[in-house]
């Protein structure tokens, strides 16, 4: 099983999805940015290197929001969503094909990962 966190960041009443790079798995899907917790990282730290890589941002990390395992064909993720906030940087696509900024009445709109799809349920419940 592979160990994943991901951040919901928000801005008001938007949060952030990103849309995965055409060459890798589950491509042109969106998605909560994030990665995978190297060894020796606690989820946080892993967060925080995975938002500087991939955006140039810094965060603070909060409580975790839901954890999710899904099974692909080929792995099993289990998924950590922590609630986020972003208190240096402007967000850019140095990994994304995409960055928005959405409301949950907007989430239908958008094709999300397949592990993803719980924890937006959970959003739209709010």
């Amino acid at each position: 099983m592979i160990e994943v966190v991901a951040a919901l960041i928000w801005d008001n009443d938007k949060f952030m999805i990103c849309q995965r790079p055409e060459n890798k798995a589950c491509p042109l899907l969106w998605e909560f940015v994030g990665g995978k917790v190297e060894p020796g990282e606690t989820k946080e730290q892993a967060l925080i290197r995975e938002c500087q890589e991939e955006m140039a941002i810094m965060l603070f990390v909060g409580d975790k929001f839901m954890e999710v395992t899904h099974e692909y064909p080929d792995i099993t993720v289990h998924l950590t969503l922590l609630n986020a906030t972003i208190v240096n940087g402007i967000p850019q696509r140095l990994e994304h094909n995409d960055i928005r900024w959405i409301t949950v009445d907007e989430i239908p709109q958008y094709e999300f990962c397949p592990a993803d799809k719980e924890i937006l349920q959970k959003l739209l419940s709010f």
